[in-house]
């Protein structure tokens, strides 16, 4: 092992479609060919029983719709049905449901349907609870030859109908826990092969915790960053529910554009805890001093956690980190100190290159029950330094 085995730096810093043919023309004027209706609208029917029924959509799989085909001078394409809902007949404020058909009897789904009258609801009246109430639901249908541009004029539009009573329910999202979790910004990558604001960095998962993750990343004075589920999901500091910061790093919004910015710079932990709301996931972002440690055998058969003998040295500013010369040989053992979170549950080693986090239990050793390949053997009076 060279004194470049461990370089731990800013890496840790982490569509049926039914094909029509169309003649071309050299310029595109009015005698280009236009598949327009032969009227501007056709006929949706009116279910049966629509006046006397309240349909429970919460409760209901499907609210079967027929209609007329659209009139295309006799010429049978296949046409592609849409469904437009609103809650009175001017059609302000509506939504277009995700699921479209392409026959003229449709069982449109109950729960698109319940969702886009909250959604309606709540774009009128604010962010407030849906009353549980039955209420009346305008639809039309918008129809478009498949394949055809989707222009005006290629759209008819049908009638409106509107059931008088339509009881819609909120119901909670079922939500899980975050399986992952990345930052990007502008000092996080290498400004060349991972350019700053182009490489997302993904946090390590904490060992044992759901929900939680953890890296390691320097920020200069002013720096700035934002954060995702995964790559370009940029979220910023509004998307936090609580920032702590045991850094002393000056977390605050950045005026312009939203980042988090930490006005004071340098090596930092960021540990990423979620909690399940009612209807979201809650994000904690704690932040502390940057640590990382050596243990075990190369520590002289120490395995004290946090044990300031065993400390690495953090860069002045973007480099690599450097461990205290070995004082015995075996297995490398490292990790990222997280306080609060035992050591070998932000344990990393060196696998292709590569930083690799701990994502299984290892009761020995890395090499008996991950793989040899995942295990960096050492000899006293070595050091480990690499970028984090």
């Amino acid at each position: 092992m060279n004194k470049n085995l461990l370089n731990i730096g800013r890496s840790l810093s982490f569509l049926a479609v039914f094909a029509l043919l169309l003649t071309a023309c050299e310029k595109d004027d009015k005698s280009n060919p236009r598949f327009v209706p032969t009227s501007p609208s056709f006929t949706l029917n009116v279910p049966e029983n629509a006046t006397n029924n309240t349909y429970d959509l919460v409760s209901a799989n499907s609210l079967e719709l027929t209609c007329q085909q659209p009139n295309y001078n006799g010429v049978p394409y296949v046409v592609v049905y849409h469904v437009q809902v609103a809650l009175d007949e001017t059609f302000d404020v509506s939504r277009e449901l995700e699921t479209s058909y392409t026959t003229a009897k449709m069982n449109v789904d109950a729960y698109e349907l319940n969702n886009a009258m909250i959604d309606i609801y709540k774009e009128i009246h604010g962010n407030v609870d849906y009353p549980k109430e039955p209420r009346p639901l305008y639809i039309r249908l918008r129809a478009n030859v498949v394949n055809l541009a989707n222009t005006e004029l290629d759209n008819a539009y049908s009638n409106t109908i509107v059931l008088p009573s339509v009881l819609a329910t909120f119901k909670a999202p079922d939500i899980e826990y975050p399986k992952t979790c990345y930052v990007v910004g502008s000092s996080i990558g290498d400004g060349d092969t991972k350019p700053y604001w182009g490489w997302w960095k993904k946090l390590a998962p904490v060992y044992g915790g759901e929900g939680e993750f953890y890296t390691i990343i320097y920020v200069p004075d002013g720096g700035q960053f934002k954060w995702g589920e995964a790559e370009n999901d940029w979220r910023g500091y509004d998307r936090v529910a609580k920032f702590d910061d045991q850094a002393n790093a000056g977390v605050h919004e950045a005026p312009s554009d939203g980042n988090i910015q930490f006005d004071n710079g340098g090596w930092y932990t960021l540990h990423v805890e979620t909690a399940l709301g009612s209807t979201d996931v809650v994000w904690t972002f704690h932040i502390y001093p940057a640590e990382a440690y050596v243990i075990g055998s190369v520590a002289g058969g120490a395995w004290n956690d946090s044990d300031p003998d065993w400390k690495m040295t953090a860069p002045l500013g973007d480099g690599t980190w450097e461990s205290p010369a070995f004082a015995g040989g075996g297995e490398l053992r490292a990790y990222i100190k997280v306080p609060g979170r035992d050591w070998w549950k932000t344990e990393f080693t060196l696998y292709e290159g590569n930083l690799f986090f701990r994502e299984v239990n290892i009761p020995n050793n890395w090499k008996e029950d991950v793989g040899p390949e995942y295990s960096v053997e050492c000899s006293a009076g070595q050091i480990t330094n690499k970028r984090i």
